[in-house]
Parts: C-alpha cells; structure tokens; sequence
C-alpha cells in the first residue's frame, strides 16, 4: 500500500463555469494537501485540516506552486511531429504539400519507435496527461504510440487512420483493410491497462462510402470505443464534400449515414457548421475539439464557442499539433482567448482551465476516472510555477493568491504569457513522470 501527499496551492473544477457561477464551479485551496493511495485521489483539503491526520507521510511540497489536473488534449496528430510550422498553404495544399509525406514515415515501425517517445516527452512536458491521437494510417504506428503510453501507465487514445481514396498511393487503405487493421488494434489495446481505441476515419474526402460504413460496422461491433475525425474545418473543403456526398444535406449528415453521429464521437474543428449541424451534434451528443491554434495558422476560421456551449454540446481544447502550433495548452488557451475576443465573445480563465481538465474528461465521457481531485479517480496533475519566467515573475508576486478574483489574475497570465517552461512537475498515477531540470527559484 503506497500513500503519499502533495502539499501546495491547489485548483480543481467540480462543475461547469459556463453554466454554473464561477464560485460555484471552482474548488481552491491556497494551502492544499492532496493525498494519493496506489496513483487514486484518497483525498483532497485544506492542509491546517488534514495535516494531523496524515503526519508523517511522505510529502512533497510545491511552495508558491499551482496543483491543477493533468490537461486533456482532444485533438493531435502523432505522425506530424515533426513537421509543425509547415509554411504558407491552407489546409488541402498543407495536406499534399507537407503532411503525407511525412506520414510515409510512418510505415517503418523503426521509425514510429524513434518518434514515439518523442511525442511523449512533448506532451508530458507541456501538462498533458492525456490525449486523444491520430496516428497514421499504418497499424505499426498506432502499435508504437500505445507501447510508449502503456510503459509510462498513461491513458491515451489513438486510432489508425483510415483513408482508402483521394489520398497518395503510398498513405492508403482498403475498405477491408482499414476494417480488418482497426478490428485487431481495438481487440488488442482498447482497455487495456489505460489505452483506448478510436476508429479514425482521417475525413470524408479521404473514404469512400464503404470505408465509412465499415468504421460504422466498428462502432456496432465495439460499442465502448470512440469516433474520432475531422468536420467542418475549411470552406474548400466544406465544398469537396459537397462534390464527393452529393446526397448528404450536409458534412454532419455524411458521417450521420454511416452511424458516425453519436456521443462517443469527437469532431475536431468545426469551423464552418451551419445551424442545423450545430443542433444534430447537439441532439446526438457529441464532442467538438476546439482547435484554436491551427484553425488561425491554416486561416481555417473562427470557431463560435459562445454557440456551441449555448448549444449544450460539450467542447475540449485540443492542440492539432502539427497544423496547431504548440504542444501547450496554455499557449492553445490563449489562441481560444483571442478567436472569442475577435467574436465579441468571452472565454474566463477559469472557463478555458476547465475546457482543458473536467471539460475534457466529460467530452472522452471519463469524468469518472479523471479530470478533477475528486476521491477515487486516477491521480494525473501537473505542479504549475507562475513566475517561470522572468516576465512572468514580474507579473506574478511571490505570495499565493488568496480569493479567486486574485486566482483567475494569475491564471491568465499563465493562459498569455506561459508555455512547457511553467510545468514544473507532471504526475502520472501520483508518480513523477516529467520535472523541470530548471530550479523553480532561478528567476526569484
């Protein structure tokens, strides 16, 4: 039996603050101990109440350091690592120009070892403790992501692309093919020790009604596993759609066909949606992944936060790495900040925290498992240095913010001005799995 406590400020949501006062949403201790017993939350308070009942327990302490939840990242490409800041083209010209040839890559599991961990260390670095990830179309990377998460007892999800058409030779499917490879990956990964599996067809340009009717056949099949593709992004696109469905009244009704419409599916980007669209994802209760940072690098659009939320369709942020431009979400917090601000709309820093942590575990439907410090659930958290910089220094004083006005102050500095270099700590099952090498004190 191994227990231990973690002693510093600490933040966690118990309730949506887009919906319920942010007093009522926010849960803060100035001066929190949270206690872990085998990587599950045994409880979290006030360190004056509990620390006669845990004395002489191992603690570390994070003084004049932020505890928050592990983020959660809904959207990301693991085989575009490496090739983020791509110049100049939006999205169908970066796809040909930039992206499939990198995913060639991906055929070589050799490779997909090499980059793997690479992939991994980026996303502990920057407080992502999990993620929802497209691999490429060959079942060797996806077999490479999920050795890497499981040796580290992260919890991810990733899928196999699926895209038998409009797609090099070299990066695709079949129908069958793509049927027959998820199938194995899912009996194989999905649940086991903290993987799951998504199927992933890449976007409807890129399947045939057949692939998408089998990914359909998938979700039947293995009711448990996720839907996750692209919707929505670019107006060129928008309008290929159009073009190749030309009996689908809309993008949301070609994956709606083939049974891709339901509350176990993600839908990144969401750009461009109609009304209609809005209301179906609504009614099926569905997820959108906010892709803030690559919806403006790829001039893709704005996405209207402010209706899907009014909507009651649930949203996670979610990187994009590569057409995103940043593995951070404190980075990708504030592109979502500026794309609300350009629509007259608003976007809190606690409201964006919370798209980030509970948020994102009710969107993957795993508020029971993570995303807040309630007892029970698994204990994935980031420790936070607000003055990690030495802007960031000058902004922030030493002492700790006592009221939540003073609390979402510091917050959104971090949301601006911070980046991986704020992440002091990144705990996977209450076990250290990334730390700064920076000493904590340097710009003090």
């Amino acid at each position: 039996m191994t227990v231990k406590a973690f002693r510093s400020a600490i933040l966690d949501f118990v309730a949506d603050p887009f919906s319920l006062p942010e007093s009522d949403s926010v849960r803060y201790f100035p001066d929190g101990l949270l206690v872990v017993e085998n990587g599950i939350v045994k409880e979290l308070g006030a360190y004056e109440q509990l620390q006669n009942r845990y004395a002489g327990l191992e603690t570390a302490h994070y003084p004049n350091h932020l505890i928050l939840p592990g983020f959660i990242d809904l959207h990301i490409h693991f085989p575009q690592t490496e090739m983020m800041a791509a110049y100049g083209e939006q999205l169908l010209e970066w796809l040909e120009k930039f992206t499939f040839p990198v995913e060639r890559k991906f055929r070589d599991k050799a490779y997909c070892d090499r980059i793997a961990p690479i992939f991994i260390d980026q996303l502990l670095r920057n407080g992502t403790t999990t993620a929802l990830v497209l691999a490429a179309v060959f079942p060797e990377s996806v077999e490479a992501l999920f050795e890497e998460s499981d040796r580290r007892n992260m919890r991810l999800i990733a899928g196999k692309v699926m895209m038998d058409r409009n797609a090099p030779d070299f990066l695709r499917d079949t129908a069958k093919s793509s049927y027959e490879e998820s199938k194995a990956l899912i009996e194989k990964w999905h649940n086991k020790g903290r993987s799951l599996y998504a199927v992933t067809p890449r976007f409807a340009p890129t399947s045939t009604p057949e692939q998408l009717a089998n990914a359909g056949k998938l979700l039947e099949e293995f009711p448990d596993v996720y839907l996750h593709t692209h919707l929505s992004e670019n107006v060129n696109e928008v309008a290929w759609v159009k073009e190749l469905f030309p009996d689908s009244q809309s993008y949301v009704d070609v994956y709606d066909q083939f049974g891709l419409v339901g509350a176990r599916s993600i839908f990144a980007h969401c750009v461009q949606l109609t009304e209609v669209e809005f209301d179906r994802l609504s009614e099926a209760k569905s997820t959108i992944a906010f892709c803030p940072t690559s919806n403006t690098f790829l001039g893709s659009g704005l996405f209207n936060l402010e209706r899907a939320i009014s909507g009651n369709i649930k949203v996670g942020l979610a990187t994009d790495v590569g057409g995103g431009t940043s593995f951070s979400m404190f980075q990708t917090a504030s592109e979502a900040y500026k794309i609300t601000q350009l629509q007259r709309q608003k976007l809190s820093p606690f409201q964006a925290m919370f798209l980030a942590t509970l948020g994102g575990a009710r969107a993957l439907s795993l508020e029971n498992k993570i995303g807040n410090f309630d007892a029970g659930k698994e204990a994935d958290f980031i420790v936070i240095d607000p003055r990690s910089t030495p802007i960031l220094s000058l902004r922030n004083q030493a002492e700790t913010p006592t009221t939540l006005e003073e609390l979402s102050d510091r917050l959104f500095s971090l949301i601006i001005m911070g980046d991986d270099r704020a992440i002091q700590a990144t705990y996977i099952l209450g076990e250290l799995a990334y730390q700064k090498q920076r000493s904590p004190t340097e710009y003090t």
